[in-house]
């Protein structure tokens, strides 16, 4: 609140009325809630039922939320599934600082590795997903390119430190990295195995060492 201000001879303003202050902005409010409702309705519905059973009905009714709301504000199971990795890329993850190129990759695998062969696995079931919905692929993709660019700092500390050549293509030597873990776990639907992401991690870092990533 201002003072007024005065002088010698000058009278002060009359004292002006106080502010009000304006009312406590709830966090996230209405909308933020029913998106939270909605979304982990869409997240237990496709790793319970699949694809076929995700339909905007679905969701509305385990979400506890009208039909009309969701059709008004996804349109459709794609508008639904691309939503999902959009809340999924506005978290504040970044990759582990471990000291090392292979500590980090390691530890990026392993991340990988607990998302794909959680049970039910909402990384893998999105992936499945992704290759029968245009939407959900293109947010998919979206999601992707988002991460991979959040881990080239990985790379950038590793040339930092010494360990690799200026010259490397960290996107190139990040998928070379994590690719086997999807490879094995999504495409062969091989069993877990608690190894494989530190044999990816020391295969990729072998390979960037003697130059294979240079661009």
């Amino acid at each position: 609140m201002r003072t007024p201000r005065t002088a010698t001879g000058t009278p002060s303003a009359p004292p002006r009325e106080p502010e009000r202050a304006a009312p406590a902005r709830r966090p996230g409010g209405r909308t933020a809630r029913t998106r939270a409702l909605v979304l982990d309705a869409v997240r237990a519905q496709l790793v319970e039922h699949g694809y076929d059973g995700l339909t905007v009905d679905a969701v509305a009714d385990r979400a506890g939320v009208h039909r009309t709301t969701v059709y008004r504000r996804w349109q459709d199971v794609g508008g639904l599934l691309a939503d999902l990795l959009t809340l999924g890329a506005e978290d504040d993850w970044r990759p582990a600082d471990t000291g090392t190129l292979l500590g980090d990759l390691a530890a990026l695998n392993h991340e990988v590795h607990a998302s794909l062969t959680e049970q039910p696995s909402v990384a893998a079931a999105l992936i499945a997903v992704s290759f029968r919905s245009a939407p959900a692929a293109d947010a998919l993709r979206g999601f992707w390119e988002e991460r991979y660019a959040q881990c080239e700092t990985v790379v950038e500390r590793a040339v930092a430190r010494g360990e690799l050549p200026a010259e490397t293509d960290a996107r190139a030597l990040l998928v070379a990295a994590t690719a086997p873990l999807y490879h094995h776990l999504v495409l062969l639907r091989s069993a877990p195995d608690p190894g494989l992401p530190d044999r990816a991690a020391r295969t990729a870092v072998l390979a960037a060492e003697a130059g294979a990533f240079s661009r």
